[in-house]
C-alpha cells in the first residue's frame, strides 16, 4: 500500500544513476528530519544541557584523584544527559515511522540490479531435510535452459532461465504442492522482490538470483543502498545542523 502512494512521488528518480538518486533521496530526509528536529525542540533549553554536560565531564577530569566527589559530578551528568536524550528522542519518534516506509521503498528499488531480457539468470529453491524431486513450469516468454525437473541436492535446487521483456509467475511443484513467484524481467533499474519465504513443509524459500546493486566503488570496498545512504546522510546531516546552529 505505501509502496503505491509513493512511487508517483519517487519513481522519477530512478531514471537517474542509483548514486544521485539516493544523494537526493538521502538529502531530502536529512532536511526533513533536521526540520522537524528544529521546530520539536527548544533549543535553548537544548544548548543548555549540552553546555552543562560539558561542564560536568571537565569536573570529573578535574576531579580524577577524588573518587566520591567525581561520582556525584558523573551522576549529576548523567542525570543532564538523559533529560537532553529524552528531548531529542520526541521528533526521532515522529519521524521513525515515515523512514522506515522510505526504507522500504528504497530497498524494493534500489537494492538489486533488474534481470535484463535474454540474459541467462539463476532461480534456487531453498529445502530442510528434504529429497526428492521439484518442478518448474514457467509462462510463455521465459524459457528453462536447465531440466525443469530438478533433483533436490544438499536441500536446493537451481534452474538457469532466460526471457523476454515482461512480469511472469513462475510455478514451483514439490509433493503435490505448488508455490508461486513473482518474476520481472526489465530494461531498466526494476524487479519483484527475489526471496520469497515459505516456511511450509519442507520447503523454506524462493530465491531469484538477482545481482546486488552497487552504487559505490570507495577504494575497493563495494557499497549498496543502505551504505550509501547512511555515508551521505551523516554528512548531509552534520552540515545542515551546522548551517542551523542546531544543538
Amino acid at each position: 500500500m505505501f509502496e503505491n502512494l509513493l512511487n508517483p512521488i519517487l519513481n522519477p528518480l530512478l531514471v537517474l544513476h542509483p548514486l544521485w538518486s539516493l544523494l537526493i533521496l538521502s538529502f531530502l530526509i536529512s532536511l526533513i528530519i533536521t526540520l522537524i528536529y528544529k521546530a520539536m525542540t527548544d533549543q535553548d533549553l537544548m544548548k543548555q544541557l549540552k553546555s552543562e554536560t560539558k561542564e560536568f565531564q571537565k569536573e570529573m577530569k578535574e576531579l580524577k584523584d577524588h573518587p566520591k566527589k567525581m561520582m556525584a559530578v558523573q551522576k549529576k551528568a548523567m542525570q543532564t544527559n538523559m533529560k537532553y536524550m529524552g528531548l531529542s528522542m520526541k521528533p526521532t519518534l515522529v519521524t521513525f515511522i515515515p523512514i522506515i516506509i522510505i526504507f522500504g521503498w528504497m530497498h524494493a528499488h534500489l537494492a538489486y540490479e533488474p534481470i535484463l531480457p535474454n540474459q541467462d539468470f539463476t532461480v534456487t529453491a531453498n529445502f530442510k531435510n528434504a529429497v526428492g524431486n521439484v518442478e518448474l513450469s514457467v509462462p510463455e516468454g521465459l524459457t528453462v535452459i536447465s531440466n525443469p525437473l530438478q533433483e533436490i541436492m544438499d536441500n536446493k535446487a537451481n534452474w538457469l532461465l532466460k526471457g523476454d521483456l515482461g512480469e511472469y509467475v513462475l510455478e514451483y511443484e514439490f509433493e503435490g504442492n505448488k508455490h508461486t513467484q513473482e518474476l520481472l524481467i526489465a530494461d531498466e533499474l526494476a524487479y519483484k522482490t527475489p526471496i520469497k519465504l515459505v516456511k511450509k513443509d519442507k520447503l523454506k524459500s524462493l530465491h531469484i538470483n538477482n545481482e546486488k546493486l552497487k552504487v559505490m566503488n570507495l577504494f575497493g570496498w563495494q557499497v549498496g543502498w543502505l551504505g550509501t545512504y547512511i555515508i551521505f546522510s551523516l554528512i548531509f546531516s552534520m552540515a545542515l545542523r551546522k548551517m542551523m546552529n542546531l544543538a
